[in-house]
């Protein structure tokens, strides 16, 4: 039953995630181990948008390492473990609470040893920053314990990086990439080397603006010049350009976007009232989502019921359904 409800569930969120973004692209495919077990290094820019990602658009099938802070609620508690997320517990958790964290390792252990997989954002947080920060050991220490567990295990690192044109906006572009797989046992027992090999790995695959002083004026920089920022070669190379690049006009799609909010006007004033009082940023684009996701069904099906139930207004309604349909195929934003 577990498997059966989080295969549908995965279809829907990977059908409402096309309909969220504009693109969704996926490099690098090939690159996935196939029945091997895979701890997952992936970079952390966009909250509960990251993980839902990496879930419907490879066929891996992960298990989530999250921040402990949302399962404070028992029936929330028992909602994300059925969808495969494992708490992890930080110093700001409390310290007491930092010895339970043996109870998620062994947990990941286990499900690597029966080839699966854990999705683990190695960061240790999340940031709108387009860079890879320091990478933390704990999945290092999994890995190991793994290792150690069963010598023979075939456990693989595989990097993924998720590049975002626009981290808060709907309609904005996403490029996930695939790096190559190595075996965690060439670097065993050496927590060093795992660590700064995986950091290697992972690197190239994310869109990297130096941090520092001049990050904001090198990102409004690649911006003006109209920069695909999903795309690591194409940042670096405008960053590393001795010429002088002109400011480049972007178009913005604004008749389009006011038409899906109007179609949507439920749902945006839903958010309205909800994104004012999101105090992380970096859960923006999550809260959208989810609004759409939970919501937008009901608002369609509604559409559909009083519309067929009434003669007057019926052809409006059938007609603002479609036009509601159509404004997210043509909902499109720039970036940042």
């Amino acid at each position: 039953m577990k498997n059966g409800f989080n295969a549908i569930l995965r279809l829907l969120v990977k059908i409402a995630l096309h309909g969220y973004y504009h693109r969704i692209l996926v490099e690098g495919k090939q690159n996935l181990p196939k029945k091997k077990a895979v701890i997952i290094l992936a970079n952390h820019q966009n909250a509960l948008v990251d993980p839902l990602l990496i879930a419907t658009q490879t066929k891996l099938k992960p298990h989530f390492l999250t921040r402990a802070s949302v399962f404070k609620k028992p029936l929330f508690a028992k909602l994300l473990d059925f969808i495969r997320m494992i708490p992890v517990y930080r110093v700001r958790d409390g310290v007491e609470n930092m010895e339970k964290n043996k109870e998620t390792f062994d947990r990941s252990v286990q499900i690597l040893r029966e080839k699966g997989s854990v999705l683990i954002f190695v960061e240790g947080g999340h940031s709108h920053q387009r860079n890879l920060r320091p990478l933390r050991k704990g999945f290092a220490r999994i890995a190991f314990q793994a290792l150690e567990s069963d010598p023979n295990l075939d456990l693989q690192i595989l990097p993924i990086g998720i590049n975002y044109s626009n981290h808060k906006s709907s309609g904005s572009k996403v490029r996930i990439i695939v790096g190559k797989a190595f075996a965690a046992k060439d670097h065993y027992p050496n927590f060093d080397s795992l660590i700064k090999a995986g950091k290697e790995a992972l690197q190239p695959l994310i869109a990297h603006i130096p941090d520092g002083d001049h990050y904001e004026e090198h990102l409004q920089q690649l911006i003006a010049q109209n920069v695909d920022l999903t795309s690591p070669e194409a940042v670096s190379t405008a960053l590393n350009s001795k010429e002088k690049q002109e400011p480049k006009r972007v178009s913005k799609p604004y008749l389009a976007n006011k038409l899906m909010k109007i179609c949507h006007f439920p749902l945006y004033g839903l958010w309205l009232y909800a994104g004012p009082k999101i105090k992380d940023n970096v859960f923006v684009a999550t809260f959208k989502f989810l609004i759409g996701f939970v919501f937008g069904p009901i608002w369609y099906l509604l559409l559909m019921v009083v519309s067929s139930n009434t003669d007057f207004f019926g052809t409006w309604l059938v007609s603002l359904l479609y036009l509601a349909w159509i404004s997210l195929f043509f909902n499109k934003n720039p970036q940042e």
